[in-house]
């Protein structure tokens, strides 16, 4: 594992925990030279992680669509910053750059990076670790849902446990570079025939 894309909010939200823990993140994978693969942005959770990352020595890597480059809110700064043409590139070409996935507290396309990111490890699409950070128990309710949803027989139990879970970053950081891909579970299996 050499790169870590951290998918977080656009704003820092009204908990200082949640600033706190993406400026911890972006100096944790500095120190232990991962590369910080991003959205791009300077404002928010986004610009948290970055700074922190940059300001440890470390190499920062943002990925944003022009739309929202032109709207200044791009981090010039970054090692490297790369102008995509929609969302659709940014997000594909973050999953090429990234070695493993981390989600932070954040709103919708945040969560919407996440579950892109679950569905294609889901469908084996890749094979590399996606987890999140629960801050504050921020997270707490959607792992509720997941578990809902596998009650409910909509997701299967081996896929639930595609989402890794941590409290704290030296674990997060710990158990991401541990990983293992699980074996194959094929989507499908066990499905009653159409009728």
């Amino acid at each position: 594992m050499t790169s870590v894309c951290v998918f977080c909010g656009s704003a820092t939200g009204a908990n200082p925990a949640f600033a706190a823990a993406a400026h911890e993140v972006g100096t944790e994978l500095a120190r232990r030279k991962l590369a910080l693969v991003y959205g791009g942005g300077r404002v928010g959770l986004m610009g948290a992680v970055a700074s922190a990352a940059l300001g440890a020595g470390g190499t920062v890597v943002g990925v944003i669509p022009r739309a929202l480059s032109a709207k200044e809110i791009a981090f010039d700064e970054a090692t490297e910053l790369i102008v995509v043409e929609s969302m659709h590139a940014r997000k594909a070409l973050m999953a090429d750059r990234a070695d493993a996935f981390v989600a932070l507290p954040g709103g919708f396309g945040t969560l919407d990076e996440l579950f892109e990111i679950l569905t294609w490890a889901q469908l084996r699409i890749h094979a590399k670790p996606v987890a999140l950070l629960n801050v504050a128990g921020f997270f707490t309710p959607l792992l509720a849902w997941l578990d809902q949803v596998v009650a409910a027989g909509l997701l299967k139990p081996k896929h639930r446990e595609l989402v890794i879970v941590a409290d704290t970053v030296p674990e997060l950081l710990d158990r991401l570079a541990a990983f293992t891909p699980p074996a194959a579970v094929r989507k499908w299996d066990d499905a009653p025939p159409p009728p």
